[in-house]
């Protein structure tokens, strides 16, 4: 056995033990997101159909006076005449990334919003007539939610574990959550191996083992090539002993 064959061989064994049940896990992950629908995942048959309503921009408040009635911290980043909960109002972003909702006409400020409100936003984002399970609130985000600030977690007894996010300061519906998407998200995390944050594709760890990974593969293809070879060899050498 030559000093070559020796070596490619121990690499190949030794990477194949390090990375091989991370193929494994690559290739699980990349069937399972194979097979689920991204949008059963995100729960896109659960949402209710946005009607587009045209805002009546007569006797609305200024942008300046919608300004002045949010007073928003860090100044002004952007505001927005949008229509929500049936109504028009001034979104008023700031520069942390903050916003607030001022009622275009009468200047009243309506964010943070309360739970009965968050409730209500909840079941006119979800297509049908649910039951709610719970209702929690969050200070600091979860490890399912991923989105800065506060939230509203309004959970319905569905059959799918859906989940409705609610921010409190913009009183926007920010997520949606189901038991598909925690499937999902599982395997995704195994797939990039970001187990904290799951949402680096880039980090060390995976790169280190797409590496080995790449070894590993390219060692099996110098043994195959050898391998090969050698049965080319033998099976000349068994016909030149034939002819004789």
């Amino acid at each position: 056995m030559t000093s070559l064959l020796r070596w490619t061989i121990r690499v190949h064994k030794w990477l194949a033990l390090i990375v091989g049940i991370q193929i494994i896990l690559w290739v699980t992950g990349g069937v399972v997101m194979s097979v689920i629908p991204i949008e059963t995942v995100r729960g896109e048959h659960n949402i209710a159909e946005v009607i587009p309503v045209e805002l009546d921009t007569e006797n609305l408040l200024s942008v300046d006076e919608a300004v002045d009635a949010a007073s928003p911290s860090s100044g002004l980043s952007e505001a927005r005449l949008q229509h929500w909960h049936g109504q028009a109002v001034w979104n008023v972003i700031a520069r942390n990334e903050t916003s607030q909702l001022v009622d275009a006409m009468t200047g009243e400020l309506l964010t943070p919003i309360s739970r009965e409100r968050a409730i209500e936003l909840a079941l006119a984002d979800y297509a049908g007539e649910p039951e709610i399970a719970s209702v929690e609130y969050f200070e600091e985000p979860t490890w399912e939610y991923r989105r800065t600030g506060p939230a509203w977690r309004i959970s319905f007894a569905d059959g799918e574990g859906t989940r409705v996010y609610v921010s409190p300061e913009s009183g926007l519906v920010t997520a949606h959550r189901n038991d598909a998407w925690r499937l999902y998200d599982f395997f995704w995390m195994l797939h990039i191996m970001d187990y904290q944050e799951r949402e680096n594709f880039n980090n060390p760890l995976v790169i280190t083992a797409a590496l080995f990974a790449l070894v590993t593969v390219l060692a099996g293809l110098v043994l195959l090539v050898i391998r090969m070879q050698r049965l080319l060899r033998m099976a000349l050498a068994q016909r030149s002993i034939s002819r004789d």
